[in-house]
């Protein structure tokens, strides 16, 4: 099994969502985390899916209640990705990336 088959397995929901168009011979395989949800999902793409596209499909699984998306940010490497119309290979991403999904603006704890 490769490594990324590994990681994006680790504590996610079984189902995968499907960006990639179906005749993708290679597809991309990415792990979306939010850390309000606790959760996380896989979502197939391409390295010319833009980071938005996937901060959508993401959050309208693991965050459907969230009615402003532009109050979350999307985090590759602990770095956050300012222009989410650019496409997963631009911003560095790889196949098995982890994208992290928070929140703006931090909230205390309860």
């Amino acid at each position: 099994m490769p490594a990324g088959s590994f990681v994006n397995a680790l504590r996610v929901r079984p189902e995968v969502l499907r960006l990639a168009p179906p005749d993708t011979d290679m597809p991309w395989t990415l792990r979306v985390q939010a850390a309000e949800a606790w959760d996380a999902v896989r979502v197939e793409c391409t390295p010319d899916t833009t980071v938005g596209a996937v901060k959508q499909a993401a959050m309208a699984n693991l965050l459907p209640d969230i009615a402003q998306p532009e109050a979350y940010l999307v985090k590759l490497h602990g770095a956050e990705v300012r222009d989410e119309g650019l496409t997963l290979r631009q911003v560095g991403a790889r196949d098995a990336s982890t994208l992290f999904l928070t929140s703006r603006r931090r909230r205390p704890l309860k």
